[in-house]
């Protein structure tokens, strides 16, 4: 269909122009851009062929924000830089993304397509925009199409496919995948710049993937001798897309159209064309591999905080007592959770051991973080530095940090066509260019349209086959534990299997040049991680007044590239054909995510990931001592390898009648999972609406949209847990007038629906402003004074650091930060639903321990809600909403509002917010081969 007209441009008021961190090293008056000329793909009369085996009868449909192109020249980074103007298919799918907050209601399945993508095989042949035989070869076909510039490779034999994959990919997201190879191995400030948020990244990373050229290495080694023929075709296949990716490394040098970024970083010269963009090997997609599968893909952890907090439970209301209330806030297997697998199966994985044993809680006070930076006389940098470049890096990747990806799938039972119907996709965070790239690969043995992360795109890793669709979420099964290594001789040596050992001290250097544009002057130091057998250090401490390192193990440590081979086989359609092979396919995936499937008849789900199986009686919620008694089952630390639960005891299942999933809990007694799997979770926003259309009957694709739009708007806080609030509130007549108006505002705004919604199509300002300023002001107000005064000062703000209080849109102290879309999958709601409930005498399964607010008495309750509302109505916006380097204080649409992060020269501008993924599939498929 046309391209249609957004009715909501991206927002370009008070957008920063301001270089990112990594491009801070340049001035901005190199005035000879003029000298790069723009690369152009050859336009040609081409004949479009016919889609190979497409059995989606132009029901498939696809979105991926701001756009493919993630590669500019230095010019177009300075006109984008001073006057706003984009490259082509910079962010030509940013509009249609946005207007979908304002134009769901209305859909229909003949308007899927004003919002996303058609994502049916091959390009009509008036839609070619061009087509290029990459490097001359002869084997492949990059076919690209006018509306999106998405690549179309066909390629005649694999090499060549494969090698038009690299191609591609480079053209696409050469900056942003030689960022990403640095930061994989905690070397980016020596390649883009000392600036804190590229500190920042690249010591997020390396704390937990401290890995040497020789690990890098031996990944690819294990992964190719253990998969026998499919191991050495994946190899062969990473061969030939580096191939690619250096045949367009060499010809953008040639050409001089290569990313304006490596001038500005000072790797090329834009007059002699001096300098040189490295050629990309084997072991950079091992190290892109760690980064992304510690983004997404490692659940867990976090056992030493536990403890924390569970010491402070105990210190204020003694062991039992303590334990209890502890549990009671952990809900490691809670009732009343929603579920993705709902027809009462169950999956008993990582529940708490009847008898514990093992146990290696820290003595009181002697927790303290191991250093990881040092300067370079070999001092260990402060606190507060590390905390600066902390922050700064999740100012680049916060919203990446944690697990936010939905799904909907719905049997063909319940369609209007008889064929599933699925709406699904990973939120993977907003960045410029976007971590993901899309594509269409067609060769031997490969056929599949959809995303990949860049730099991996050698297979489409969340996508489209011939005749099925395949998604994923961060699942967040735990798959870390935590070690207490006895030290002896010296702070880094410790007993492993009673032999005093030495620990592994691996460093990383950095060195960088002054920055010019910000006055950052040059700096240097050192990443340094101390290894053991069972993981990095991650704490020093003491147990019973034993002095200990606590380690870090994980099973997909040193296995990030296991996964290639589930990818390699979602991609071939001669192995996926139906729902079990998809299962067994996302089984060789050992990264803990959420597998979804449909295809015209049927639909699946299977939770992936390596869970290690655990010796009898460890809680895997704690720090236990390393000793062989306490070690997983079958574990050799020589390749960090042990025995795993079985497939069929991972969450599974064929053909449920729905299945949602918002990174919520996956199936009864599936317990090792993070904290806040309560009543109250955002997947109840999908799980309520989703039931609610499979009961009526006849659901279609633009109804299960409109489902996933309509959940994507709410307030998760406002429709499920402030008609509680209100009723405590109300339980007597309100007279403070200031209290009584707040009540009124917020009633009409749950009436309403208790959405963020604008008052129309590009108005900026919300409808119910004023309800959704006083209930973001309120919420962390109320759950202070609700649970702080019972729980006392210190339990209250360990627990806070398991789980923090709030996650809404504008927070920009949450986990995701700020302007980030993601919001309500962290926070409090739980645990004030459960507390309202038992102060209202309503049913609660799976009780606090306690009774909190006004400690159990309603009037008490009632005094202490009312309150805090009354202090918080008095709140102005620009209080609530601070502002920032994007918003100006008291703007609150613009607070809520989402931000392509740079990490490029690249800006866009300013979107609505909504709670939705970036990739997102919207797939009805008509027929099976």
């Amino acid at each position: 269909m046309p391209r249609r007209t957004p009715r909501t441009a991206p927002d370009r008021r008070r957008t920063s122009r301001r270089l990112p961190g990594f491009l801070k090293t340049a001035s901005v008056c190199v005035l000879v851009a003029g000298l790069l000329t723009p690369l152009t793909r050859t336009a040609v009369a081409a004949t479009g062929a016919a889609a190979p085996n497409d059995h989606c009868g132009g029901r498939c449909s696809d979105i991926l924000p701001p756009g493919e192109n993630g590669n500019a020249t230095l010019a177009q980074i300075l006109l984008n830089q001073a006057f706003g103007t984009q490259p082509a298919h910079a962010e030509d799918q940013l509009g249609p993304y946005a207007d979908l907050a304002t134009g769901y209601k209305t859909l229909t399945d003949a308007t899927v397509n004003a919002f996303f993508n058609d994502a049916s095989f091959g390009v009509p042949a008036d839609q070619i925009a061009s087509t290029e035989k990459p490097a001359g070869r002869t084997d492949v076909t990059i076919v690209r199409d006018k509306k999106t510039g998405v690549p179309h490779i066909t390629g005649t034999t694999r090499y060549g496919t494969e090698f038009g994959a690299g191609y591609a990919a480079a053209q696409d997201r050469l900056w942003l995948m030689d960022v990403f190879r640095h930061v994989g191995r905690g070397r980016l400030t020596g390649f883009a710049g000392g600036a804190p948020s590229n500190q920042g990244l690249e010591q997020q990373f390396y704390r937990n993937a401290p890995y040497t050229e020789a690990d890098l290495q031996a990944q690819i080694d294990n992964a190719v001798a253990h998969n026998g023929a499919r191991g050495q075709q994946a190899l062969a296949d990473v061969k030939a897309y580096l191939d690619g990716i250096n045949a367009y490394i060499d010809a953008s040098d040639s050409g001089r159209y290569f990313p304006g970024e490596y001038v500005l970083t000072g790797h090329k010269d834009s007059i002699t064309n001096a300098g040189t963009i490295d050629h990309f090997k084997v072991t950079d997609l091992v190290a892109l591999a760690s980064v992304i599968g510690s983004l997404f893909g490692s659940g867990g952890g976090g056992e030493v905080d536990n403890a924390l907090s569970l010491l402070a439970a105990q210190d204020r209301y003694g062991v039992a007592e303590g334990t209890k209330v502890w549990e009671s806030f952990r809900q490691r297997n809670d009732p009343e959770a929603v579920l993705t697998l709902h027809n009462g199966e169950s999956f008993p994985y990582g529940a708490r051991p009847a008898d514990p044993r093992g146990a290696a809680l820290p003595d009181a006070g002697s927790v303290t973080p191991e250093p990881l930076v040092y300067d370079r006389t070999g001092s260990a940098v402060t606190a507060g530095a590390a905390k600066t470049s902390a922050t700064a890096a999740g100012t680049a990747l916060g919203s990446a940090r944690r697990g936010m990806s939905n799904a909907l799938v719905v049997s063909g039972k319940h369609t209007a066509s008889g064929h599933p119907i699925a709406v699904f996709g990973p939120q993977t965070g907003y960045f410029a260019p976007q971590l993901l790239l899309l594509q269409e690969i067609q060769g031997p043995g490969i056929s599949a349209r959809g995303a990949s992360f860049a730099g991996l795109s050698m297979y489409v890793e969340l996508g489209r086959g011939q005749d099925y669709a395949w998604s994923a979420t961060t699942s967040g099964q735990d798959i870390i534990d935590t070690y207490a290594v006895e030290l002896c001789q010296d702070d880094y040596h410790y007993l492993f299997h009673g032999t005093c050992t030495a620990m592994e001290k691996v460093e990383q250097k950095n060195a960088w040049k002054p920055t010019v544009a910000d006055g950052t002057a040059a700096g240097s130091y050192t990443m340094r991680v101390w290894r053991t057998e069972y993981g990095p250090v991650a704490y020093r401490a003491t147990v019973g007044g034993k002095k200990v390192a606590y380690t870090t193990l994980r099973s997909s440590y040193l296995h990030e590239a296991d996964s290639i081979i589930g990818f390699q086989m979602l991609n071939d359609p001669d192995y996926v054909k139906g729902p079990q092979d998809f299962q067994n396919a996302a089984r060789h995936i050992n990264y803990t995510f959420n597998w979804f499937y449909a295809d015209s008849q049927h639909t699946a789900y299977y939770n992936s990931g390596d869970n290690p199986v655990r010796a009898t009686g460890v809680d895997a919620d704690f720090p236990v001592w390393a000793a062989p008694a306490y070690e997983w089952r079958g574990w050799d630390p020589a390749g960090n390898t042990a025995d795993y639960t079985p497939a069929s005891a991972h969450p599974n299942s064929v053909d449920q009648d729905y299945y949602i999933s918002w990174n919520n809990k996956q199936a009864a007694d599936y317990a090792a999972a993070p904290w806040g799997e309560g009543p109250v979770h955002r997947g109840n926003l999908l799980d309520d609406r989703v039931k609610r259309l499979v009961a009526a009957g006849g659901v279609t694709r633009a109804k299960l949209t409109q489902a996933m739009a309509d959940a994507g708007l709410a307030d998760l806080r406002a429709e499920d847990v402030l008609p509680r609030l209100l009723k405590v509130v109300t339980s007597q007549p309100v007279t403070d007038p200031t209290a009584a108006a707040a009540v009124a505002k917020l009633q009409a705004w749950v009436t309403a629906g208790a959405k963020r919604t604008e008052t129309s199509a590009g108005s900026k300002t919300y409808a119910d402003a004023d309800a959704i300023r006083i209930l973001d002001a309120w919420w962390p107000l109320l759950v202070k004074a609700e649970f702080e005064p019972g729980l006392g000062t210190g339990l209250y703000t360990a627990l806070t650091r398991n789980l923090p209080v709030d996650e809404a849109p504008s927070a920009g102290h949450g986990p995701t930060g700020s302007h980030a879309g993601s919001a309500f999958q962290y926070g409090w709601w739980s645990y004030v639903d459960k507390d309202i409930r038992a102060v209202l005498k309503e049913p609660v399964q799976g009780p606090l321990a306690r009774t909190y607010c006004g400690d159990g008495s309603l009037t008490a309750c009632r005094d202490r809600l009312t309150g805090t509302l009354k202090q918080a109505a008095a709140l102005t916006a620009a209080q609530v909403y601070p502002g920032d380097d994007q918003c100006a204080a008291g703007d609150q649409w613009c607070a809520d509002s989402i931000v392509q992060r740079a990490l490029g020269g690249i800006k866009h501008g300013r979107i609505g917010w909504q709670n939705r993924p970036t990739y997102q599939q919207v797939v009805e498929f008509t027929s099976h081969r």
